[in-house]
This record gives C-alpha cells, sequence and structure tokens, in this order.
C-alpha cells in the first residue's frame, strides 16, 4: 500500500474534526483536497472509514478500529516530540564533576548555582576525590569534567587554566604579622607555624623556600587540608601559608589574609577527558566556571588589601 503520512493526518483530522470542512480548517488545507485524500485512503485500505449520509460523515467499525491505533501511534510521536524539546532545552540530562574537596566547597558552589538558575532540569553529580584516584578516574573517561591542583593534565585528557594565583598568609586577627601589608619569608623567622601534611607538593615547594632564605618557623601543627589549618590559625594556634581559594573562603570566618613578598603559585586546571562526547552543557558549565574563577580573583585582590 502506497500510504502515505499526509494520508493518515487528513484521516486523523477528519475524525478528530467530525467533518470535511472541519479538518480541512484544522489542516489549513482546502475541503476538497482532504476529500480526495481521503478518498483515496479508503481506496488504498480497500474499505470504507466513513459513511456518508447527507453531507456528515459517520465512522464505520473499521474506522474506529483504524483511528485508535492512529491515537497510540500519535501518542508515542508526540512524547518523542516533548522529549527531543526537553533535550533541546536542557530540561533534562546529567552533568558528573569530580575534583579535590576543596573545589567542592570552594569554587563549585556559586557555579552550581549560576548554572541551575539557567539549566534548572539538569542534575550535576559531584564526586570529591583526593589524588591519585582523582587523575585516574579523569583518564578513565569517568567524568565529564574535574578540578586538580596540577597544570599538566592526566593521560587521555585536555585542561584549561583556569585560576592562578600565589598562595597567601593566614593569621589571627590580633597577630602583630597583620599589620604589615605584605610579608617577606623573614617575617616568619621562630613563628609558631601550622603545617600542612608533609606530602603535600605546596609544603614541599614553601619548605624550600624557606630553607634557601634560612628561616626557622616553629611548627607546631602539622594537618592533611588547608581548611584545617586554617581552623587552627583562627584558633591562635599560628599563622600559615595556604591556597589562596582556602584563605579567601576562610576571611570570612574571622582571619587575616595577607600575601607573600615571594612568588608561590598555586594553579587550578580544568580538565576534560578526551574521549568522553561533546556537550554543550560541559560548555555551559565551563563558563560559569571562568566566571567564578573571574570573581574569586577579584575576591582575593581586595581580601589580601584589607
Amino acid at each position: 500500500m502506497d500510504i502515505s503520512l499526509r494520508h493518515i493526518e487528513v484521516f486523523r483530522a477528519v475524525m478528530n474534526a467530525g467533518s470535511v470542512t472541519g479538518a480541512a480548517q484544522l489542516l489549513f488545507s482546502s475541503q476538497p483536497t482532504v476529500s480526495r485524500e481521503l478518498a483515496r485512503l479508503e481506496s488504498l485500505l480497500g474499505m470504507a472509514l466513513f459513511v456518508r449520509e447527507r453531507g456528515r460523515l459517520t465512522p464505520t467499525a473499521q474506522g474506529l478500529m483504524l483511528f485508535e491505533e492512529v491515537q497510540r501511534a500519535y501518542v508515542g510521536l508526540e512524547q518523542i516530540a516533548s522529549v527531543a524539546e526537553s533535550i533541546r532545552r536542557f530540561d533534562q540530562g546529567q552533568l558528573n564533576i569530580t575534583c579535590l574537596p576543596m573545589f567542592a566547597q570552594v569554587l563549585l558552589p556559586a557555579a552550581c548555582q549560576a548554572f541551575s538558575r539557567d539549566y534548572p532540569g539538569v542534575a550535576v553529580s559531584i564526586t570529591a576525590q583526593e589524588s591519585p584516584a582523582l587523575e585516574e578516574s579523569l583518564s578513565g573517561q569517568r567524568f565529564d569534567l574535574g578540578l586538580i591542583e596540577s597544570r599538566h593534565p592526566p593521560r587521555g585528557t585536555r585542561g584549561l587554566e583556569l585560576f592562578c594565583a600565589d598562595m597567601v598568609a593566614v593569621l589571627p586577627t590580633a597577630h602583630p604579622l597583620a599589620a604589615k601589608a605584605q610579608l617577606a619569608l623573614d617575617d616568619f623567622d621562630g613563628q609558631a607555624f601550622i603545617h600542612l601534611s608533609g606530602l603535600d607538593l605546596y609544603r614541599k615547594m614553601l619548605d624550600e623556600q624557606f630553607r634557601r632564605a634560612g628561616v626557622q618557623r616553629h611548627g607546631v601543627v602539622e594537618t592533611s587540608t588547608a581548611a584545617s589549618v586554617c581552623a587552627m590559625v583562627r584558633q591562635g594556634l599560628g599563622v600559615a601559608i595556604v591556597n589562596p581559594l582556602t584563605a579567601l573562603d576562610e576571611s570570612a570566618r574571622g582571619l587575616v589574609l595577607r600575601p607573600l613578598a615571594v612568588a608561590a603559585p598555586f594553579s587550578v586546571s580544568l580538565i576534560q577527558p578526551q574521549y568522553r562526547p561533546a556537550s554543550v552543557l560541559v560548555e555551559a558549565f565551563t563558563e560559569r566556571l571562568k566566571d567564578e574563577a573571574q570573581r574569586l580573583r577579584q575576591g582575593l585582590t581586595a581580601g589580601t588589601e584589607g
């Protein structure tokens, strides 16, 4: 049978409108055209779909049975169209992100807020991991985006530097060093100092700088996270040097931030696995992250000048 979608559209319109005239209006067509297409459909099917009496069309039993099947098909098509529209508007979907725990607290919340405002139907899943599990999961293509403390992307990924700024000193509010606008390494000589873990890469970098400067700090506590370091400083146990993102976040809790006179670069890279499908959602979230990184850079400048 050479039945076309147009034939089915005409049949459905006649059934819904109850007349050829009404169907023509629904289809933005003419009454003769609708009558011709309907007659052609009945000829192709080899059966009458309507009984014609005094200009009125009454569905036959066969016509009613066919209409039930047509309706089921149209419900399926409408569902497909609805899903396609949802996909176009990003009313559904999920974005999977992995990062160091610090970024889940400092960098991602505001970016998620901006993203969710524009894409309310998209769920964001954040998995916080420490290295090297973080890098391994990105290499394994298990996430759409990742945030790492390195300029070197893991294998099988590509990277973009999202944020870069020097580490900063964090001090209790009443500490004498808070009177200075900038701190040199000599200023830490003999000071009670809160250390990051000995395995931390930034701890090793700082230790080497202090060793070369001949400065001896008095280590009182060693802890594994920058947030914990700041909590110790807040209790007045000593001073510390931490990454600028955590320092900025903690400054609202009663700490003083001061820039260093020496370079101590801290870098955040945005990582995308090379073998996952490209996504407009990834691009959209990346733009929100860039906006948040810029806002944090401005906040850091203002925070260290206080």
